[in-house]
């Protein structure tokens, strides 16, 4: 973002999905809404696909931004750590929820979780573990989370 533009002009995409994302969760904390149709694993999908998006950018900026701004970079880069932490949790989390047939629930990218996608969850996520396993530690996966405000 240059500073001749304005925040409202910038990044108009990211501004969108943004909002996409708090219009559902407050569709999600309506109260006539039940626990057991809030959780399913299309909703999961689709929060992986979100959060897979994401970790790809945050990839992107970190790159970018490294080599005029190396401190800032190693926090974008923290920051796509975690984000594969939270990512990798929603992976699981969707299979260990019941499926909507009688399909199976281990992680088989050839078996599609709900109808035919163009890319099924599990090949996505081997797709973005490829990029966390070039870049990332399984040190830098485990360690805690640490960063202090640099204000």
């Amino acid at each position: 973002m240059t500073s001749r533009m304005r925040p409202a002009e910038a990044h108009p995409y990211l501004r969108a999905a943004t909002a996409g994302v708090r219009h559902h969760t407050r569709a999600l904390t309506r109260p006539a809404l039940t626990v057991s149709a809030a959780v399913d694993r299309v909703h999961l999908d689709v929060l992986h696909a979100h959060l897979t998006a994401l970790h790809q950018l945050l990839d992107q900026l970190a790159e970018s931004t490294r080599p005029p701004h190396p401190a800032a970079g190693r926090h974008l880069a923290t920051a796509q750590t975690r984000l594969w932490q939270a990512t990798a949790e929603v992976h699981s989390a969707f299979h260990v929820l019941p499926a909507a047939s009688a399909e199976a629930t281990e992680c088989a990218p050839e078996q599609l979780p709900e109808g035919p996608p163009v890319l099924t969850m599990c090949q996505r996520h081997l797709a973005a573990g490829h990029i966390v396993r070039r870049k990332t530690t399984p040190t830098d996966l485990n360690r805690p989370h640490t960063t202090a405000c640099a204000r």
